[in-house]
């Protein structure tokens, strides 16, 4: 039987609006956890620009859309006040979050090195070595946990930040005096990593902390699909009734609960909603 657009609007709508409770208690939930992913991206609806937000862990997944101000990352009603570990991009709207700990993504920042050393490899060799540095130190974590280690030993930790150093002025070396735009680009790079190596270097001083925001881009990945195939969301409510429905779906897989049954169980007997953890931040 064929179904109307109508139609269909009007069952995500249902969908969306009876979900309000569990969006309440997954924002609850994940308001105090440990450890967070956060991540946006954009998406068109009703033919403007409009920004899909994610907080995740491993277990709970949240949506929200708005612009990409700090209030309207605060809309989320997770990250105002979150007083965690919050694993991120270098975008500047989350500093304000001043009761985290901030973590960047280490992906971001391999990126980042690439760009400016594939430019001119010869000339900027100090991008390489930061890029190998921290590779090195992801493998030493990977080594750690394997042996079963909570923690990567003194030596370990001190030949890593060495050589981090290092590699910072060999970038500043690398791009002084700063004539070209390459040379400046490096030089911003250098003083990144410098004034953030706190951030950066956050996953070899806890190894619970992963090195890459994944998780939370991973979420996000249906979004950009769906705007490749479709272009754009007919309405912002629609995309908002979307954000909504797939933290229920995706926090669902994640306890085992395939989509179908959840769906099933949101129209007969109401949302299913996950147990919240034994244990909360203190």
């Amino acid at each position: 039987m064929d179904c109307s657009t109508g139609w269909l609007v009007k069952v995500r709508r249902q969908a969306a609006t009876a979900l309000e409770p569990f969006m309440a208690h997954i924002q609850q939930i994940l308001h105090q956890a440990r450890l967070l992913h956060a991540d946006e991206t954009t998406a068109r609806a009703a033919g403007k620009l409009a920004y899909l937000h994610v907080a995740c862990d491993d277990k709970f997944t949240a949506m929200h859309v708005g612009g990409r101000g700090t209030a309207d990352i605060d809309a989320g009603k997770i990250l105002d006040g979150f007083a965690g570990t919050l694993v991120r991009d270098g975008y500047g709207g989350y500093t304000h979050l001043v009761d985290a700990v901030h973590v960047w993504c280490g992906a971001h920042t391999l990126r980042d090195l690439k760009a400016v050393h594939d430019a001119d490899p010869t000339r900027q060799q100090g991008a390489e070595a930061m890029a190998n540095t921290l590779v090195l130190a992801l493998q030493a974590t990977h080594n750690a946990r394997q042996d079963g280690h909570d923690v990567l030993t003194g030596p370990e930790l001190s030949g890593i930040r060495s050589r981090y150093a290092g590699a910072i002025a060999a970038m500043r070396s690398d791009n002084t005096p700063g004539q070209t735009p390459l040379q400046q680009q490096g030089l911003t790079l250098a003083g990144r990593f410098d004034k953030h190596r706190d951030m950066i270097l956050a996953f070899i001083h806890d190894l619970s902390i992963p090195f890459t925001n994944n998780a939370a881009e991973l979420e996000v990945r249906g979004a950009k699909i769906r705007q490749r195939v479709s272009e754009c969301w007919r309405t912002l409510a629609g995309r908002a009734d979307f954000a909504v429905i797939w933290s229920y779906l995706s926090t669902a897989a994640k306890h085992g609960i395939d989509h179908l049954d959840a769906l099933v169980r949101l129209f007969t007997d109401g949302p299913w909603l996950p147990p919240a953890p034994a244990a909360s931040l203190v």
